[in-house]
């Protein structure tokens, strides 16, 4: 984990390129070699899969391209090319995502490793096209694995790492990278390119050892009655706690090869004598670091854990790096209606059976794409630093404008 300064390192800067967010993923995707892609446009993803079928016109993507009628369908197609071996891509958001809601449980439940960037965007009603991460939090029961990326060089880098995660033969499991809508889709910052070769070089062929081949009859998604269902869904969960180590071998073979750390499961920003700490995932990070360094010029000892697995949840490892904190503010664009939020919920389930008791408070922010401000963060750290001392403090809708309640 990185300790202050940013850990990453850029290997060769002839890659160094200013370009769209949307488009460094989607060059991402070309250098993972997919050998089907079935995506529905839907704003902010479309870039995504808009310079993808650019790259296979080009003939610079060797990979079928199937433009389909709906969120649905999407999937639905990479069922089929998936069984029968093919590595298979998407992306969605939002509303997408939920008209995908019955086929994630099918490709999660067949064990299919296919990959999809997820833009991250509110969920109507009422009708909002800006972020927050309600879509793919309200997905995280569905066996999806989940990564969250802080900025779009992280973005890119991950999808090649998810895809070496996924085919892995004991995890055999779909994952989602998730980058926040606009945010970074939309952005144009310096974003190191992968370098195709290197790529291929990281990322061998897939070759499952199961497909439908009719030389060689199997069954995929067969009927399972309640003698067998249960078993069904314990393989399931031991490849996501199978995937927890994974994750981390994979984060240290991509920084071998490409000179750049994430930290793995987490990560952590002047964590390690920190008394406050704000724990979160995605592009707000970035805000945080800022409003970070501004406070501990002026000797406020706080510091930032940052979650990058939220499916399979490390425990253990946020358990550590927790455990000398004397608070814990969880931030987070997502709310459980009737019960907190997803990620400090989890959290606190986490604590639940440790010796380690900290106070740890939780923060809806950002959502519709409200910004999350350096004075917003202080707030929190306020909270914090009052919940310390003992005052009462455990979930509230950050920055609520009582004039429209």
């Amino acid at each position: 984990m990185s300790k202050g300064n940013d850990s990453r390192k850029h290997q060769n800067t002839a890659n160094m390129k200013v370009v769209e967010g949307s488009y460094a993923v989607a060059h991402a995707v070309m250098c993972c070699r997919p050998d089907v892609i079935s995506a529905y446009p839907i704003t902010p993803q479309t870039h995504i899969v808009e310079n993808l079928s650019q790259m296979v016109a080009d003939g610079e993507l060797d990979s079928e391209f199937l433009t389909v009628d709906s969120e649905f369908s999407a999937l639905s197609v990479l069922i089929g090319a998936s069984a029968c071996g093919a590595r298979s891509y998407s992306s969605t958001t939002s509303q997408g995502l939920a008209l995908m809601y019955e086929v994630l449980y099918n490709v999660s439940g067949m064990r299919l490793p296919i990959v999809m960037n997820v833009a991250n965007r509110a969920l109507g009603a009422p009708l909002n096209i800006w972020n927050d991460q309600q879509d793919s939090v309200g997905a995280r029961d569905v066996g999806w694995l989940q990564i969250y990326v802080e900025d779009v060089q992280e973005a890119v880098d991950a999808t090649l790492q998810a895809y070496k995660i996924a085919e892995d033969a004991k995890i055999r499991t779909p994952i989602m990278v998730c980058m926040d809508g606009f945010i970074l889709t939309h952005v144009y910052e310096p974003v190191e390119l992968l370098d195709k070769e290197l790529a291929k070089e990281f990322l061998p062929k897939f070759m499952p050892a199961d497909i439908l081949d009719p030389a060689h009859p199997k069954t995929f998604g067969a009927f399972a009655d309640p003698f067998t269902y249960t078993e069904f869904r314990y393989q399931q969960f031991e490849a996501q706690q199978k995937a927890l180590e994974k994750i981390e071998l994979v984060a240290r073979e991509f920084e071998e090869t490409f000179g750049r750390n994430y930290g793995g499961l987490i990560d952590s920003y002047h964590a390690e004598d920190a008394e406050i700490i704000l724990l979160t995932m995605g592009s707000v990070i970035g805000t945080i670091k800022d409003a970070i360094d501004a406070m501990r010029s002026e000797g406020i000892r706080v510091g930032l854990i940052k979650v990058r697995s939220y499916r399979p949840f490390p425990v253990s490892a946020l358990r550590k790096a927790l455990k000398d904190a004397s608070v814990i503010a969880v931030i987070e664009k997502d709310v459980s209606i009737g019960n907190e939020a997803g990620l400090v919920t989890d959290l606190k389930a986490a604590f639940y059976n440790s010796s380690i008791r900290i106070p740890i408070i939780g923060f809806t922010a950002g959502l519709g794409g409200r910004d999350i401000t350096i004075k917003d963060i202080r707030k929190i750290v306020e909270k914090a630093e009052a919940a310390r001392k003992g005052i009462k403090s455990e979930f509230e809708f950050l920055n609520l404008r009582e004039e429209i309640l």
